[in-house]
């Protein structure tokens, strides 16, 4: 039997990817902190290990005694915003962690290929709509950290002969996502605070544009790339297509969720303006398994899925390194 390790399992994609994983038959090793995720989100047919991708003893015994076939590494904390506060924490998990695996499957031999979630937090600002070719310039520790793991891998590649697939995913949501964190994921933000009758709060003037990717757009496609050689050694943009301003996100989440709040605005914190990417790329190598679910349709899902789940009560991030210019609601969550 095929046998997967992947990380982040029980977290938000990570659950997903597990599930496909399952479903394709193989047998597949859960690894998790539980730091932003939920045991229950970990499918029951998985073999759990709860621990760190940053515990090398950990990650070294895994390879040694599962040799797996495949790894997913979808363990990150993907706060982007939040990234320039936390630099040690998030190269830490985000950069250390990837390479520990690296090394673990350079060393294992038994790894086949090493699919890895970056993000287009990798390009910066600047570049829209951004696309695969284009020179990656991150602006911030987040987006640096996923670079730089995005290089190791090539250079693995072409030392040691391991093989990648690279993602690079952009604000996803659905079901099993942590709603109550309140530092990333605006779509659960938005969906928690209706839950818990509060204004829906937004940065700046809420003109910046993403494009919201429901994940069973994303999911499917992560878990079956290792069923298509010519995606070796290769990135792709994954996601949806239309950018809608993060105004126009809010009237769309009250309308799924059936409500009108207030919408309330803070001061703009340092982000990219704008950032949503073609997919020219990744329609041509997976033609099959492209969904293209609509901004209204994924937020009718999550809608039904948060209101049988309920609101979750947001906890202060506990490992902040710099205060210097953290935007006041973050700080005033801290206190």
């Amino acid at each position: 039997m095929t046998k997967s390790l992947i990380t982040g399992a029980a977290g938000f994609i990570g659950s997903h990817v597990a599930d496909a994983l399952i479903a394709m038959g193989h047998s597949v090793v859960a690894l998790d902190d539980l730091s932003g995720g939920f045991r229950e989100n970990i499918p029951k047919d998985a073999l759990f290990v709860e621990g760190s991708v940053t515990d090398v003893s950990l990650i070294d015994r895994i390879f040694t005694e599962h040799r797996p076939d495949y790894v997913y590494h979808l363990a990150a904390y993907a706060a982007e915003g939040l990234s320039h506060f936390i630099k040690r924490y998030n190269y830490s998990n985000n950069l250390i962690g990837s390479i520990n695996l690296i090394n673990a499957s350079v060393n294992a031999g038994c790894v086949k290929c090493f699919v890895f979630t970056s993000s287009i937090a990798v390009y910066g600002a600047g570049q829209v709509p951004m696309a695969e070719d284009m020179i990656p310039q991150p602006e911030d520790p987040y987006g640096i950290s996923k670079y730089a793991a995005e290089l190791d891998l090539k250079e693995s590649h072409e030392m040691f002969g391991l093989n990648h697939v690279i993602f690079r995913p952009h604000n996803v949501y659905g079901d099993r996502q942590n709603i109550g964190d309140p530092y990333r994921n605006v779509i659960g933000i938005f969906m928690n605070q209706i839950l818990q009758r509060k204004p829906l709060t937004v940065f700046g003037d809420g003109l910046q544009t993403r494009a919201f990717s429901h994940v069973d757009d994303v999911a499917p496609i992560i878990a079956r790339s290792v069923e298509r050689p010519e995606a070796f050694n290769q990135v792709f943009n994954i996601g949806a297509d239309k950018p809608y301003s993060i105004l126009e996100l809010a009237q769309t989440v009250q309308r799924a969720m059936g409500v009108s709040s207030e919408i309330k605005h803070l001061g703009a914190r340092n982000e990219v303006a704008h950032a949503f990417s073609t997919h020219a790329k990744i329609q041509q190598v997976f033609p099959d398994l492209i969904r293209n679910i609509s901004l209204e349709e994924g937020l009718s899902r999550m809608s039904a899925w948060v209101k049988h789940a309920g609101a979750r009560q947001g906890k202060p991030f506990g490992h902040i390194e710099v205060m210097k210019n953290m935007p006041a609601s973050w700080a005033g969550f801290l206190k």
